[in-house]
């Protein structure tokens, strides 16, 4: 499978912000991996279908979530946690797909972390409404390993903070192709993502997919 690395022209539409020390947002840098994400995406969610999970609360998310990888990140009554069964089918994730990989460790890489090995991809959809509340991604046993995060289909504000839930949350708009990487002393910032507007996207319809990178152990 050809993973449509960089040439000269794509690397010349990638640029970097960053948000603080350890986060980056990489504009565009997905686009070159945009054909095989998408027929990675397919199989996945034809496997593991895409589902509303339950927090311990007992309350719905609005974003539909499925993941990928050795490991799957799962919400229930019983708490946030990895598994490495899928607890709608009883069978383990799908293989993390090696366009998949490619990605988060380039992006990874670009952003300054390199090694990044991910073993977990939580994949998000979100429509129109749908939120994720300010959290910090702490589930995993080493916090030295980096996040990266990338958008795909229709636009999202995302929400980026610091280390305590009261500080000053910066509003960063991500379109289609955008990543975003944060480790190292922003590791366990506050972040979220506010809820979706009414949008469309050839390649998603009326939905943003989000795919989540992540070293659980």
């Amino acid at each position: 499978m050809s993973l449509n690395l960089f040439d000269d022209a794509e690397q010349s539409r990638v640029w970097h912000e960053e948000l603080c020390p350890g986060a980056l947002v990489l504009r565009h840098f997905a686009l070159s991996y945009e054909p095989a994400i998408f027929a990675a995406l397919d199989e996945i969610a034809a496997q593991t279908p895409f589902r509303h999970m339950v927090t311990p609360g007992g309350f719905t998310m609005s974003v539909a979530m499925t993941s990928c990888g050795s490991y799957g990140w799962v919400t229930d009554r019983r708490g946030y946690r990895y598994d490495k069964v899928d607890p709608l089918s009883g069978k383990q994730w799908p293989v993390l797909p090696e366009v998949f990989r490619k990605l988060a460790e380039d992006a990874a890489a670009r952003a300054g972390f390199a090694d990044f090995a991910p073993d977990a991809c939580l994949i998000n959809r979100y429509a129109a409404g749908a939120r994720l509340s300010l959290h910090q991604d702490k589930d995993e046993r080493d916090i030295g390993q980096p996040i990266v995060s990338v958008s795909l289909g229709i636009p999202a504000i995302f929400l980026f903070g610091g280390a305590c839930r009261e500080d000053k949350t910066q509003r960063i708009q991500l379109t289609h192709g955008d990543v975003v990487v944060w480790g190292g002393p922003a590791r366990l910032h506050f972040h979220g993502i506010s809820p979706l507007k009414e949008a469309h996207h050839p390649l998603t319809g009326d939905v943003r997919i989000n795919l989540t990178f992540r070293k659980a152990t």
